[in-house]
């Protein structure tokens, strides 16, 4: 394929709105792989070429949260272990088992998310005693969501973020701000899996990580000045929207034959 200095360009645009909604709510995927398909890379490339902008995107909210003392890094180190362990022994499997399971399930479980925040949420979000130990945290949620990151990846942050209102008791900022260090892990173990079966574009992923780290680092500050005012319809948005997209990717040829 051809690189032109046109489609870096239309691709730096869509990484750095990509990487202001991810750091947010997440889901900036949506907008990115589309974007790298559309590009002329094959379907593998356009993951791993994601998952190394979005690697920068995450690590600029990362940072950011951690600077204004969202996150403490010492406090999640189990959590952050387990992700990265999850994620590379996920994207290890993903060359042997079907994905079959869950592309039917993971649709069902975002609008679940949708619907918990849009409906229930607002009401749980509240400080508390968490359900599990930060142990039992790490190696329930941590691993087991990094795992399906590696895996398949879809809705990832939308999951975290449940998981740490729901179980962990946090409101939703400090929430989202511990959901991007561990997809900024998660993320990180991915891209090194990736980077050994020599897949990511580089010069595509690094123009696009440009981008996605100056949209993720005014999405992180959005998150601490406006708050759940922005982030929870955000949440509830992209979540709606991941999940239509995977149905639509699942039935649409279905849907289109009705007509």
């Amino acid at each position: 394929m051809e690189i032109t200095f046109e489609i870096l360009l239309a691709l730096f645009a869509v990484a750095s709105v990509a990487g202001f909604i991810d750091a947010m709510a997440g889901g900036g995927g949506l907008l990115t792989v589309p974007a790298l398909l559309a590009a002329g890379l094959s379907p593998t490339q356009a993951l791993a070429t994601n998952k190394l902008q979005s690697s920068f995107g995450s690590f600029s909210a990362s940072f950011y949260f951690i600077r204004r003392g969202l996150v403490s890094l010492a406090a999640m180190w189990r959590a952050i272990v387990c992700t990265f362990l999850g994620s590379a022994i996920g994207a290890e499997a993903v060359q042997v088992v079907s994905l079959n399971i869950l592309t039917s399930l993971i649709p069902l479980l975002l609008i679940a998310i949708a619907l918990y925040f849009l409906i229930g949420g607002k009401a749980k979000e509240q400080r508390g005693e968490p359900k599990l130990s930060d142990a039992a945290f790490a190696f329930a949620i941590g691993g087991g969501v990094g795992f399906y990151d590696g895996f398949f990846g879809p809705g990832t942050g939308s999951i975290f973020t449940l998981c740490f209102v729901a179980i962990g008791h946090f409101s939703l900022v400090e929430a989202t701000a511990r959901t991007k260090v561990l997809n900024f892990t998660s993320n990180l173990a991915a891209l090194l899996f990736f980077i050994l079966a020599g897949l990511p574009v580089w010069e595509i992923g690094l123009v696009m990580a440009v981008g996605g780290f100056l949209g993720a680092r005014l999405g992180a500050k959005m998150v601490i000045t406006k708050g759940t005012r922005w982030v929870r319809p955000l949440v509830i948005m992209m979540s709606m929207a991941m999940a239509l997209k995977l149905l639509w990717q699942q039935h649409g040829q279905w849907w289109l034959s009705l007509f």
